[in-house]
């Protein structure tokens, strides 16, 4: 094994946290148990010099490697399930109703992985959306730091073990069986969703504000400071009544959160001005 030194170490983490948010200052062991044998495969004789290759940022699919064998890119089908239910028994009728005149939704999936969520999301939408009359824009945004996690994602393929908290009616309608027990997805599926790289420690600069945003499980790997600015940005980049969910795994403070707490892991940014206490830009 490649020995890390402390000073490697710390150069390393202190990059990650950033440019990335994520902080993994008391994570040495596991940088070192993750990376080492990608070091050894790709001829790097010690950290420090595959350090100073990834502080030079001339290389982006190493920063994507790196951060896929860092993070743990755990996700499957109907995760949550709470979440989905209060889509459809309170989002969906709200969203129809809101978009009655214009028929286009404006949904994120912000730290995608694989693919799961969005296509989860995707089921719900389609199912819900079609029984009404006219043609609704659906298309979700789904986004993620990793190049690679976002390529298995366009072009999936999921054992059937991660597909069965789905109904069977739905792995029939959306799934499409490739051999060796894999399923990928329809092409009706494939198309309501658009992949995009995005950092999320970056400016959210898109041209519409959205109804809801998912970014669940995600920040558990941001410091409380980095947290609480990002949601400072998620906050401003919703709708007024719209909705942002997190992972149970995930607590925010209610008392520098913008957002109104519904129910465990769900809020919702109120249409009336925020009380002075709540505001942490």
């Amino acid at each position: 094994m490649l020995p890390l030194t402390d000073a490697d170490f710390t150069r390393l983490y202190t990059y990650i946290k950033t440019h990335y948010g994520i902080d993994l200052s008391k994570k040495k062991q596991l940088i070192s148990s993750r990376l080492t044998n990608m070091l050894i495969h790709d001829g790097y004789q010690s950290f420090s010099q595959y350090t100073d290759e990834i502080i030079s940022g001339r290389h982006p699919e190493m920063i994507s490697a790196m951060l896929d064998r860092l993070t743990t890119n755990y996700t499957y089908f109907l995760r949550e399930k709470e979440h989905f239910n209060f889509l459809k028994q309170t989002v969906l009728p709200e969203l129809a109703a809101r978009h009655a005149s214009d028929r286009s939704l404006s949904i994120w999936s912000a730290g995608c992985s694989s693919g799961e969520e969005p296509y989860t999301i995707s089921m719900y939408l389609k199912e819900y959306f079609s029984a009404l009359p006219g043609n609704w824009d659906t298309r979700i945004l789904a986004t993620d730091i990793s190049q690679d996690i976002l390529e298995s994602a366009r072009n999936p393929f999921y054992s059937s073990e991660a597909l069965k908290e789905l109904p069977a009616l739905w792995r029939e309608k959306y799934f499409v069986p490739v051999g060796d027990g894999r399923f990928t997805v329809s092409s009706e599926l494939r198309q309501n969703v658009i992949f995009r790289p995005f950092n999320l420690m970056e400016p959210i600069r898109f041209k519409r504000k959205f109804d809801l945003i998912f970014c669940r499980n995600v920040m558990i790997y941001f410091d409380r400071p980095t947290k609480e600015a990002l949601v400072e940005r998620f906050y401003h980049a919703t709708v007024p009544g719209g909705y942002f969910f997190i992972g149970h795994s995930e607590g925010l403070d209610k008392e520098n959160c913008p957002y109104h707490y519904l129910f465990p892991a769900i809020y919702q940014k109120i249409a009336a001005p925020r009380p002075q206490g709540g505001d942490v830009s």
